[in-house]
């Protein structure tokens, strides 16, 4: 474990750990936040705190937007003083924006406020770690932004093949469902790889359980 980890939790020892949250997000209700509680409750562990002793936020809301009900409820505690360190699993699960990331960066960091990201190994706290956070939030918005030129793009080839009809409207269809409309209108797996933003490998598999 790093030094400043370890002198930090040391510190914390005796305290209420109830100062710490952890923040999971999906972008929708059909996903599941479980792979996000595991890496998290495996890095609690590792500093040796204990997750029950911890306040959870979970939300299934898209990153793009910062009114989320779970978000918001942390909010309040972190303005009301019962949050001073925040634990998420990846940056982009607070903001997929980068001005919005930046801006609540500036305001926690201001209340005192620490944020540890699990998997990119990061301490954000003081310059350095705004420094840092703005980087990883810019490329958050660059992945997103390319996820959707390449689903545009796919599409557009797909319309000019004269195989791609859309989704009727009022319908919301599960992507393998997907997978296999689009398969039956003549989309090859790349394109359908790029309209659904997913891996040719994932479309296979959604294929394979048709």
């Amino acid at each position: 474990m790093p030094e400043r980890f370890y002198s930090f939790w040391q510190h914390l020892e005796g305290r209420n750990l109830r100062l710490i949250a952890c923040y999971c997000r999906v972008s929708s209700r059909k996903q599941k936040t479980d792979s996000q509680k595991a890496e998290l409750k495996r890095w609690l562990r590792a500093n040796g705190i204990k997750s029950k002793g911890v306040t959870w936020f979970e939300d299934k809301e898209t990153g793009k937007t910062l009114k989320r009900p779970a978000f918001d409820q942390l909010q309040k505690s972190i303005f009301d003083g019962k949050t001073k360190t925040i634990v998420v699993w990846k940056l982009d699960r607070i903001s997929r924006r980068l001005q919005d990331g930046i801006n609540l960066l500036a305001q926690w960091c201001k209340a005192g406020v620490r944020v540890v990201s699990v998997t990119q190994q990061i301490d954000l706290t003081g310059p350095v770690g705004r420094m840092m956070a703005s980087v990883m939030f810019g490329l958050a918005e660059i992945e997103l932004e390319y996820r959707r030129e390449r689903q545009a793009a796919g599409i557009s080839v797909a319309k000019k093949r004269g195989v791609y009809k859309g989704r009727q409207k009022g319908t919301t269809i599960a992507k393998p469902k997907r997978a296999r409309d689009l398969q039956r209108q003549g989309l090859t797996a790349p394109e359908i790889a790029n309209a659904l933003s997913i891996s040719e490998r994932t479309v296979f598999r959604y294929l394979a359980t048709g």
